[in-house]
């Protein structure tokens, strides 16, 4: 007997014969109740190895010292001769089953060999002569000898009757494979020959002709791997693991320790790829610790792009990563990843891209995200793009319009004043409307590129800031396109009934203009037009213009000057003002306006204050004015006058003529008596007895005639008297005859006295 196998259940038996016969017993073999035997195959050759493989047909695998052959002894094919598997056979010993595949291994001197039912499997080169082979678990254990060079050793003989009975007394090797892996896990030299090799317990046992018992017993997975990180076998341990079936949170501390090797070696790239493998159980410190150099800037940002990705990124990530686009300068890969949709902090992504000049990716962000006052204030603070934020301002409703325009309506209307006084005054005037684009028709097709390219950007830009286009159907696009002209597209917005809005009060906008007085009188007027403005808004905004012409003409000259106090003129000349007297007063005694107090103060009916502020400042060409103007309502500013003329040298002499004829008022409507002129005259040392010499002598004759007509009237009184006197007398003495009979006053009859 040369070789040996049995089933499992040990209902068959398979005995190989020196003779190059195989027997298969079949029945009761544990209780001997009657076997039946049956030569399956006879040969020239020596039988070196039996096994079977059960299946739905029972195989019996054959090995001779020249092939391999396998023989169905049960089961379809049953009955049929052998199959030659190969053309090399093999040593006693060396052929066994794999428990776990169901495949024959044959161990050769060159390499180990797998047979499965169709023929010869994978081979692994393992060479040495090979005296036993069996297999433990997932590996294949040999028994090989020390080369020789005698030629009498690799016989066919020798492969069958082994080299005589001083092998007891020589060394042999023994090692364990794991051909899936090909790595050796065990190998040792032994002083004696090994006589069989076994497996029981969940250990694998060896057994040498003097008689001792080896017992060996596998490692845990641990224990396997740290030996496999002391030798640097980092692919080995990673295959190892995949083989077992490990979690991925180990699997993942394998690749990170390879990851760290590799980094050691200088290997760069390969241990950046074991990094990102082991991204979800790595803490991101550790690695990017480890490139922080400018010259590992690229493994940096695959790592960074990486952690985006698995939603890991914190705040400082996006920082970093955002600083090593922007120390590259890739504009492509930042807006790649702006635009990507992946997961970061959006506060820090919009500051990093201000910070590094990367506007145009800022505004995108904070469009994408609703972001409107950071829209506008990237816009204006940093791309100075005054126009591009007026204009996104005015596309949105007026909560989020409102606030960002007073924030910057300085800077706007220093930049863009024209746009902003007019959305000034839309919003202020309760008709302000979102800002819509015209509809154009398309002109030639541009090339095919080009508008590609345009549509591909276009897609990126929120709707609310989108232009809109109107793209013709083919049916009418040969037709002449439709445009709407300007006239029409300000119909088309005047159509859209304006927002629903609370609209301020206009001086919450006062101090936006400060420095910009030509757009703040716009902005005044056209709110002074408004028919609902409140009345105490109007006397603001009155106010308002008032004070800013004034401020105007302050420093102009000329005919600028006085078109600009006839403005202000023109605001306060009317009996419908809505302004302040006081307010009026105020302002244009601050702003020397003459005109305006005197306005004001007529309309008032405070004549005497004119006059009196002309006098005050000595304009004696205004205070003859006013005393023709308002004399002959205000008798009382004659006095004045004369005492204004003859109060300084050059009064009297700026007043000339005037003076005569103050003193002939005052002389013919009794103004003041003679001997108050001469009081008023004789305060100042400036009138002169020549000045008034002609006015004294035409008093005085005058009052001598009335003297003497005073005298004449006493004496006519005095005869009238005594008359009178003595026709009293004579009535209380003597009767009187009255014969008239009427009264001659009334014409009534007279009835005698009773």
């Amino acid at each position: 007997i040369s070789a040996l196998a049995t089933l499992d259940n040990v209902s068959q038996l398979a005995v190989g014969f020196a003779n190059g016969s195989v027997t298969v017993i079949r029945g009761d073999l544990i209780n001997d109740r009657g076997a039946k035997q049956r030569t399956v195959f006879e040969s020239e050759e020596p039988i070196t190895g039996v096994e079977f493989r059960e299946g739905p047909t029972t195989t019996l695998y054959l090995a001779t010292t020249g092939r391999i052959l396998t023989l169905t002894i049960s089961g379809r094919g049953q009955g049929q001769p052998a199959k030659n598997l190969d053309d090399n056979g093999c040593g006693l010993g060396c052929m066994t089953v794999d428990s776990e595949s169901g495949d024959v291994v044959v161990a050769r001197d060159d390499a180990i060999y797998y047979y499965g039912p169709n023929g010869r499997g994978p081979s692994y080169a393992y060479e040495g002569p090979k005296q036993l082979v069996s297999t433990f678990g997932d590996l294949v254990a040999l028994v090989t000898q020390p080369r020789t060079d005698a030629a009498s050793k690799t016989s066919i003989l020798r492969k069958f009757v082994g080299s005589g009975a001083d092998d007891r007394y020589r060394s042999s090797t023994f090692a364990l494979l794991d051909t899936d892996l090909k790595y050796v896990a065990h190998t040792e030299m032994l002083t004696s020959q090994i006589r069989t090799l076994f497996a029981e317990w969940g250990d694998f046992f060896l057994l040498t002709l003097d008689g001792r018992l080896f017992r060996y017993h596998e490692k845990s997975l641990n224990q396997k791997l740290e030996i496999l990180y002391q030798r640097d076998l980092y692919v080995l341990a990673i295959n190892l693991a995949q083989k077992v079936g490990v979690d991925t949170s180990q699997r993942n501390v394998i690749l990170r320790r390879y990851g760290d090797y590799l980094h050691k070696k200088g290997d760069y790239d390969t241990a950046m790829q074991q990094y990102l493998k082991a991204i979800d159980n790595t803490e991101p410190s550790q690695v990017i610790r480890k490139f922080l150099d400018s010259q590992r800037i690229n493994n940096l940002i695959e790592y960074l792009e990486e952690l985006h990705e698995h939603d890991k990124a914190t705040v400082d990530h996006t920082t970093l990563l955002l600083n090593c686009y922007a120390k590259l300068k890739d504009t492509d890969k930042l807006e790649t990843f702006i635009k990507s949709g992946t997961n970061f902090d959006l506060e820090t992504a919009i500051a990093m891209c201000r910070q590094g000049g990367y506007y145009d990716q800022a505004v995108f962000l904070s469009k994408k995200h609703g972001e409107h006052d950071r829209v506008v204030d990237i816009l204006i603070e940093d791309s100075q793009k005054y126009d591009e934020a007026i204009d996104y301002i005015h596309r949105h409703e007026p909560e989020v319009a409102y606030p960002n325009l007073m924030r910057y309506a300085r800077v706007l209307l220093e930049h863009c004043p024209d746009e902003t006084t007019q959305l000034f005054i839309e919003y202020y005037t309760g008709q302000y409307r979102l800002k819509k684009d015209t509809p154009v028709a398309p002109t030639q097709a541009a090339s095919g590129g080009a508008a590609s390219a345009v549509q591909n950007l276009a897609s990126f830009i929120p709707l609310p800031y989108r232009q809109a286009t109107v793209t013709p159907s083919p049916a009418t696009q040969d037709n002449q396109p439709l445009s709407l002209s300007t006239e029409e597209a300000a119909a088309a917005a005047k159509a859209d009934p304006p927002r629903e809005y609370k609209v301020p009060r206009p001086r919450t906008a006062f101090s936006s203009f400060v420095d910009h007085p030509d757009q703040f009188i716009v902005f005044l007027e056209a709110c002074l037009e408004e028919a609902e403005m409140d009345e105490p808004d109007k006397i603001d905004l009155h106010t308002t213009l008032f004070e800013i012409c004034l401020d105007i003409a302050a420093n102009k000259t000329g005919q600028e000057k006085q078109k600009w106090e006839t403005k202000a003129k023109t605001l306060i000349d009317g009996q419908d003002i809505s302004m302040d007297a006081s307010n009026v007063l105020l302002l244009s005694h601050l702003s020397d306006f003459r005109d305006g107090t005197v306005l004001v103060r007529e309309q008032q009916g405070l004549r005497f204050d004119i006059f009196r502020s002309y006098a005050s400042v000595g304009d004696t060409a205004s205070v003859i004015k006013a005393l023709r103007k308002y004399g002959p309502e205000e008798p009382q500013l004659y006095p004045a006058a004369l005492a204004y003329f003859t109060s300084s040298p050059k009064a009297l002499q700026e007043a000339g003529d005037e003076l005569d004829k103050v003193l002939k008022k005052i002389d013919e409507d009794g103004l003041m008596a003679p001997l108050q002129v001469i009081q008023t005259l004789s305060t100042n040392a400036v009138a002169t007895m020549g000045m008034v010499k002609k006015y004294l002598g035409e008093t005085i004759e005058r009052e001598r005639k009335e003297i003497s007509n005073n005298r004449r009237l006493i004496e006519s009184y005095r005869g009238e008297t005594d008359a009178k006197r003595k026709e009293m007398d004579e009535l209380g003495t003597k009767s009187a005859v009255f014969q008239t009979r009427r009264c001659s006053a009334c014409g009534g009859s007279l009835d005698l006295p009773t």
